[in-house]
């Protein structure tokens, strides 16, 4: 991946020509403030149609974000008070579904979500208000800003930035007409590091008195997360925003579990699993996150004191299972992944995290990564751990699972992820959850027990049996030998 990927097309295009005073900065935001009419903005409503993608999901390594539609889609924004909820009903975008994010999805998804900024909001979860071109003019007057002017496409612009609070700049691109059609940024985020988080503005249009775009598009990572046509703007409506309940505990407490010699399952967030070999350790998965794959790795020295962390099994590159993977970067482990994102892992993983070190980036140490074909065995003689590559897999086409002949243990990502007990399973089944059971058919694997990483909340152990009833295959469910 290159830096410009990272930083976004626009960016890499632009060519700083002259550097302005701070003075110069605050005359241009109040002539574009009066332009669009902040100060007489109070709260805003608008509403529309359009695509929303879930960001870390791709099908592939190095593909974009999957898309969802949204049939509807309202943002209240109260300026104000620093409050922002947006509502949406989403559908199902790809067709046939593939890569995360919720898919696929059946039906109509309504999605709730809303904030109060207060003094331990999270400086990304602010942003939903600052990018705004209301919002970052309002900002922007009330810090240190700075002028600069670019040209792109033959197209001037001036640059007003300031430093957000997590230490990174902000810069608000403003045309002739002095409105701001691009405000970018950069967030952490656990595989990426410093991210692009961009959006576009255009074909504002006037609303008592407010200039408002009408078409809006948020990135990150380079690739759409928002793309949204607004067909209706309320100016300064009345706004009642409570902020919705949100769980951003730290990651529980990890727990073992024997599952045989030298085998323990690692529970307390995502599930990794842990073997011992003879001279060395083999975790499956990382954690979804930096501190998830440091507790990981505290309690497999626990549990096996003294023998290095050889390898680390990535199931798939979603965000979401390779978060942690930075962990093991610093602690010298190889990740082993299917060859189609070795590529990709080696790239990104090696991307400079310096809004929010972490131990990669202090440690200095670059990603070992190992590719797997369709089938790899870890042994010495005893221990024997092997991977397979799932075929026609839409979740992800570089999915790997795992399989531990001795304790008949199924090891594997979203293909299942279980639901409540008493929960009934789909009709039709999810087709991923389908291609899992083919594919365990089709391996010939003798499996007593599946492990999800995704463990369920109830902490239940699953069969074989649970598997093929979420399938929709309870009448193959029997080994049929290897």
């Amino acid at each position: 991946m290159s830096i410009k990927y990272m930083i976004g097309s626009w960016l890499a295009a632009l060519l700083v020509c002259t550097a302005a005073l701070a003075d110069d900065a605050q005359t241009v935001i109040r002539v574009a403030s009066k332009k669009l009419g902040v100060e007489s903005l109070k709260s805003v409503q608008y509403s529309g149609t359009g695509f929303d993608f879930a960001f870390g999901q791709a099908p592939k390594a190095g593909a974009p974000w999957p898309k969802f539609v949204d049939k509807s889609y309202v943002r209240s924004v109260d300026f104000l008070h620093l409050a922002s909820q947006v509502d949406r009903v989403r559908v199902q975008g790809e067709n046939p579904p593939s890569g995360g994010g919720g898919q696929p999805l059946v039906g109509e998804q309504s999605q709730s979500q809303s904030f109060l900024i207060g003094t331990d909001t999270p400086w990304t979860q602010q942003l939903e208000i600052w990018l705004l071109p209301h919002g970052f003019l309002s900002a922007a007057a009330k810090r240190t800003a700075t002028l600069a002017t670019t040209t792109s496409g033959g197209t001037s612009y001036r640059v007003v930035s300031f430093t957000g609070d997590n230490g990174a700049k902000v810069n608000g691109y403003i045309d002739s007409g002095d409105r701001v059609v691009r405000v970018e940024t950069w967030i952490d985020t656990p595989v990426l590091g410093d991210t692009a988080f961009e959006a576009d503005y255009d074909d504002y249009q006037a609303d008592n008195g407010v200039l408002f775009p009408r078409h809006i598009v948020q990135k990150q990572g380079g690739y759409p997360i928002l793309d949204l046509k607004v067909s209706q703007v309320r100016i300064n409506p009345d706004l009642t925003i409570a902020p919705k309940s949100a769980n951003n505990a730290p990651n529980p407490p990890v727990e073992s579990e024997r599952l045989g010699d030298g085998v323990y399952l690692i529970t307390g967030g995502y599930a990794v699993i842990a073997a011992e070999f003879k001279d060395y350790v083999v975790l499956l998965e990382s954690g979804q996150n930096e501190a998830r794959g440091l507790a990981v790795i505290a309690e497999a020295k626990r549990l096996f004191p003294g023998k290095p962390l050889k390898y680390v099994v990535n199931t798939h590159s979603h965000f979401d299972h390779s978060g942690g993977l930075r962990a093991f970067v610093a602690e010298g482990a190889t990740i082993l992944t299917y060859r189609a994102n070795e590529s990709y892992l080696k790239s990104v993983l090696a991307l400079p995290h310096t809004i929010n070190p972490d131990r990669a980036q202090t440690s200095g140490r670059k990603p070992v990564i190992e590719a797997v074909g369709e089938k790899r065995v870890l042994t010495d003689g005893k221990q024997v751990v092997e991977i397979y590559h799932l075929q026609s897999f839409l979740h992800h086409d570089g999915m790997l699972i795992a399989y531990l002949p001795r304790e008949k243990v199924l090891f594997e990502a979203d293909g299942y992820n279980p639901q409540a007990a008493d929960a009934s399973p789909p009709n039709p089944p999810n087709p991923f959850t389908v291609s899992l059971f083919d594919n365990v058919q089709r391996l010939k694997l003798d499996v007593q027990r599946v492990v999800p990483v995704h463990y369920p909340a109830d902490g239940r152990v699953l069969t074989l049996s649970d598997l093929a009833r979420w399938a929709g295959r309870e009448n193959r469910a029997a080994f049929n030998g290897r």
